[in-house]
């Protein structure tokens, strides 16, 4: 199976290709990757990044069989690039889209089986967080100020070079989601070949969530410019597979 990854939760930019085979015990493989750290460019590189992967990876729209996106928590406006895009870009070639935690994504990239605290920048000076054992969250994900940060009976910590060192924890290098950690949270639903509901962004904080309703109108609009790019984007890496 070919599963297209996208997350836009965090300041970095990323979209890969990762093969996933039928057989439970074996790990998502990586086929392509492009990572952007930059939280102003989410909207101006992911599709870029998507034609890359496909073009790298020697394949075309057609042989993707899902889609996977970061659902956060991440701020509104960089969260929803990446949501939106990755649904437009599943609408566009008539696969699932399968929505995962971002924070579950970061744990699932620590290895063992310890207790993981992970932290992501929120901004306005909060942090999100959530605590994992063996990729199930025992704690959050939640929103607040670094030092209300629930370390519990944590072992290591991951997530924002900025933030970790706020815990008196050792450090997991992992940063943001990676492809493979995105669809390794999915796995089990996508080696069953489930077809889940639209994915629901996680906001976590009030002021960064809009009202029911113009969040619905603004996933719309979202959905319809993005579309647009993906479907020329969709064809130019048909074109170019087919080259």
């Amino acid at each position: 199976m070919l599963v297209l990854a996208v997350d836009t939760s965090t300041p970095a930019v990323t979209a890969g290709l990762v093969r996933l085979d039928a057989d439970p015990s074996a790990a998502p493989v990586a086929l392509a990757t492009r990572v952007t750290v930059d939280a102003r460019l989410h909207a101006e590189v992911l599709t870029p990044q998507i034609v890359e992967c496909l073009a790298e990876a020697g394949v075309g729209p057609a042989d993707i069989d899902a889609v996977v996106v970061g659902i956060g928590p991440g701020p509104f406006t960089g969260l929803r690039v990446g949501m939106a895009t990755g649904m437009a870009f599943a609408d566009a070639v008539g696969v699932p889209v399968h929505g995962v935690g971002s924070l579950d994504a970061i744990a699932a990239a620590v290895p063992g089986e310890r207790e993981v605290l992970v932290i992501t920048d929120a901004r306005r000076k909060e942090v999100y967080w959530a605590r994992f054992v063996g990729g199930r969250a025992v704690a959050g994900p939640a929103v607040s100020a670094p030092g209300d940060v629930e370390v519990g009976a944590a072992e290591v910590v991951a997530g924002s070079a900025s933030h970790v060192d706020m815990v008196d924890l050792p450090v997991e290098p992992v940063e943001s989601p990676s492809p493979e950690s995105l669809v390794a949270v999915a796995a089990a639903a996508l080696r069953r070949g489930d077809r889940p509901d639209e994915p629901v962004p996680q906001y976590l904080r009030r002021p960064d969530a809009v009202a029911t309703a113009d969040r619905a109108a603004v996933a719309t609009a979202d959905r319809a410019a993005v579309a647009k790019a993906d479907r020329a984007a969709v064809a130019t890496a048909d074109r170019a597979a087919r080259s």
